[in-house]
């Protein structure tokens, strides 16, 4: 790339001779304070940054101020490497760095050839490699282009990696957090060094969003290339506080133009015009590379800023900004700017979730809050977790925070009125795996919200169609209890074993999975298409139809009754239910008796239906002991099941059932009783 920096001696013009005095300079400077990594730094050093470092120097002094230059050495032969492994990967931050490339200086001759976009593509596929966390970032493409410019292809490598990694840390990931935090800290600096400008401009946002590219591209996508760099001389010197102290210095210079603007986009029009007419009167760049020099003198009315008196003033007006200032403003900025950003992210999952749902904006809210702490009590409670799994804020937002079966099991037990069924946990495992349709183990708040949603607000043929799904697969699993001593409680292991078996499904719901299987979360490779497709899909996915459910088979029927019998209990109304339910079952099942008989005479099921119904009801034991006594039964006569639509018409004639589905549970307390018992079943551990 040095082939667009000023070689040619035998035409020295004023501008070429001062860039031999800085050489000059450099040189007698080296000579007295060292050069390399043994020199160190002095008021003279700083004086000649501001100046502006020569050409030829720039790429080297740039690895050293950076430290770039020790991680190389550190690590001989680490770029060639990791260049060759990530060498024809696919992935988001690949496609994301294929469609910048011509973006970065397309101005810039070094960029309108092969050359120098291949070498751009080499260092940003290279970093997203070594740092999946990353990946790519928009801006960095721009950064990347400079530090080619003045630098080898290793080096400028070297140098990405301490910009992204140490010296603008958080700054290049989705969410930006480092370039908020330090627009935060820029806010406050303007509040104390220029109140004048904070009394006329009421809404302090506007510098943020004015600012952003700023601090993400040290300010090389709003000035001139020539300008800029001289700007990337003082960063890698100064670190932030040069970006912080010349973003001050330019509002103050156009403190005057600001205060007379009467809205926002008049002050963004007046700063794009200041940019417009920053120059480098001692740049010896050709006119070729030089953007600012489009404009002449005579053409242009405004008054021309030269970036080196600009950068001199910020340094003399700002200076005494002290870099422990800076980090104590960083650490009281962060957390205002994370939980800005969380509430962010609450806002708009609610928003989405609103519109399937019957609960309140502020049943949802108080909802999240509770769903959103038991993911972090479950993690952070214990010091032997002290990492939050299953979140990436690079996700959608319904997919940054997700939960186990585990964490859905604590917030059954708290939320669920059903909550107080002897086989609770087994209803929790089947709930969760109903909800997991992606069978990645983990749901969204959106898939939670909509179960408490049916079991509160669901009519009785909604909460009716969740339990019969309940007891059939994929949901339904069967339960073997290892240790018969704690009843029909669910240990830990045992439960995240069940919610991971896997069941066999139709070959169409298998082919759409598979299609979506390339969305591997917290992973480097994200399909976008897969995303997309998921989402068109559920835009266009109907209602479900009754029909459309499969049958229930003889021991899943046998289980859906001992459920509805362990939901009944305790309520007052507990025996006409025991009752009502009995009668459904013997109903159903002399249909279907009789329904067989229809087809094949010389069938029965008097042993099945007395095993279900002699004492009222499904008794297990009962159907054990008929089973152990003529084991071939089921497989000498057909197996019996039933339809939705047969339960649900069976169900309807009984008043006591459909007033127990269809009585109002008051979501307010149980949500309140919810958030006290989170905390206080904590603190008894």
């Amino acid at each position: 790339m040095t082939v667009f920096h000023p070689q040619n001696l035998e035409t020295l013009n004023s501008k070429m001779l001062k860039e031999k005095m800085k050489e000059q300079s450099w040189n007698i400077l080296f000579t007295e304070c060292g050069r390399g990594v043994s020199m160190f730094r002095t008021k003279k050093t700083q004086d000649l940054v501001v100046r502006g470092i020569p050409e030829t120097l720039r790429g080297e002094l740039w690895m050293l101020f950076s430290g770039a230059v020790n991680d190389m050495a550190a690590n001989p032969g680490y770029y060639a490497e990791v260049v060759e492994q990530s060498l024809g990967t696919c992935n988001l931050a690949t496609e994301e760095i294929e469609r910048d490339l011509r973006r970065s200086l397309p101005e810039h001759p070094a960029f309108q050839s092969d050359t120098g976009i291949s070498a751009l593509r080499r260092v940003l596929t290279a970093y997203a490699f070594r740092n999946p966390k990353i990946g790519y970032c928009q801006a960095m493409n721009i950064l990347t282009s400079v530090l080619l410019l003045y630098a080898k292809e290793e080096e400028a490598f070297w140098l990405l990696v301490a910009v992204c990694e140490r010296m603008l840390p958080d700054y290049f990931n989705r969410r930006i957090i480092g370039a908020l935090v330090d627009q935060a800290v820029f806010e406050e600096l303007i509040r104390d060094h220029l109140p004048q400008l904070t009394e006329h401009m009421t809404d302090m946002t506007f510098f943020s969003s004015v600012s952003l590219s700023w601090f993400l591209t040290l300010f090389i996508s709003v000035l001139p290339i020539e300008s800029a760099v001289n700007v990337v001389d003082c960063f890698f010197y100064d670190g932030i506080k040069a970006i912080l102290q010349l973003g001050l210095a330019i509002l103050d210079y156009n403190l005057d133009t600001l205060v007379a603007c009467k809205d926002d986009a008049e002050a963004v029009t007046a700063l794009n015009r200041f940019f417009d007419n920053v120059t480098n009167k001692d740049s010896p760049l050709p006119s070729s590379v030089q953007q600012g020099s489009n404009v002449s003198d005579e053409k242009s009315s405004h008054i021309r800023v030269d970036i080196t008196d600009l950068i001199r003033e910020s340094n003399e007006k700002y200076g005494n900004i002290r870099y422990e200032d800076i980090y104590s403003m960083r650490c009281r900025n962060r957390l205002y700017v994370i939980q800005t950003l969380e509430e962010t992210t609450k806002q708009n999952v609610l928003r989405v979730v609103s519109q399937d749902v019957k609960l309140s904006l502020h049943e949802l809210d108080e909802l999240y809050v509770i769903f959103k702490r038991e993911l972090f009590f479950s993690y952070y409670w214990c010091l032997s977790s002290p990492v939050l799994k299953h979140h990436d804020p690079s996700l959608p937002y319904l997919e940054q925070y997700q939960i186990d079966c585990q964490q859905f099991r604590v917030l059954y037990h708290l939320l669920s009125p059903w909550a107080h069924s002897a086989n609770r946990d087994s209803l929790a495992l089947w709930t969760f795996r109903l909800l997991d349709e992606n069978s990645d183990c983990l749901i969204n708040f959106k898939e939670f919200s909509s179960a408490i949603d049916i079991m509160y607000n669901g009519s009785f043929t909604e909460k009716l169609k969740v339990l019969f799904k309940l007891h059939i697969p994929p949901a339904y699993t069967e339960v073997k209890y290892k240790d018969p001593s704690k009843g029909d409680e669910l240990s830990k292991e045992e439960l995240l074993y069940f919610s991971q078996l896997h069941v066999s499904k139709p070959a169409k719901e298998k082919e759409a999975e598979s299609a979506n299987s390339s969305t591997e979360k917290g992973k480097e490779k994200v399909d976008i298409q897969a995303y997309l497709s998921q989402w068109q899909d559920e835009l266009l996915k109907k209602e479900e139809n009754i029909k459309d459910l499969p049958r229930m088979n003889q021991s899943q029927f046998i289980q859906f009754s001992k459920t509805l019998y362990n939901l009944f209990h305790g309520d007052p109304e507990e025996e006409s239910l025991y009752q009502a339910i009995a009668v459904v079952t013997s109903l159903l099942l002399r249909m279907e008796e009789v329904g067989r008989k229809l087809h094949n005479p010389a069938s029965s099921t008097k042993g099945l239906s007395g095993a279900v119904c002699a004492s009222g009801g499904p008794s297990e034991g009962q159907t054990e002991s008929h089973l152990e006594k003529d084991p071939s039964s089921l497989r000498e006569e057909p197996q019996w099941s039933f339809a939705f639509e047969q339960i649900l018409a069976s169900l309807l004639n009984e008043p006591a059932l459909v007033k127990f589905f269809e009585k109002p549970i008051d979501l307010k307390a149980k949500l309140e009783n919810a958030k006290t018992s989170q905390l206080s079943s904590r603190t008894r551990k």
